[in-house]
């Protein structure tokens, strides 16, 4: 039985961009791929928010945590959890 096929991501494998955000009005910076980058825009857009709003949201969560990963890490986990959360309710990220 041939395996199922794959395919790259739109734009292909790319490494982290970095980009500073205003958070709390500190200035940081944060790497990520440039498909977690246009997924964050994306969901901001749907909230009706400014990127560094929904990030603040986000860095508010995170560091709530036990043991709070780095900004980075916990935006990828926020966003594959929204991917998630949309397919198991049968619509998705545009």
């Amino acid at each position: 039985m041939p395996a199922p096929s794959l395919n790259a991501p739109p734009g292909g494998f790319v490494g982290p961009v970095k980009r500073s955000i205003t958070i709390a009005g500190h200035q940081t910076s944060i790497s990520l791929e440039p498909l977690f980058w246009a997924l964050l825009e994306q969901c901001a857009v749907d909230r009706a928010l400014p990127l560094s709003a929904l990030v603040a949201e986000i860095d508010a969560l995170r560091i709530t945590a036990e043991e709070p990963p780095n900004l980075a890490s916990a935006l990828r986990s926020w966003l594959l959890g929204e991917c998630l959360h949309q397919h198991e309710n049968g619509s998705q990220l545009r």
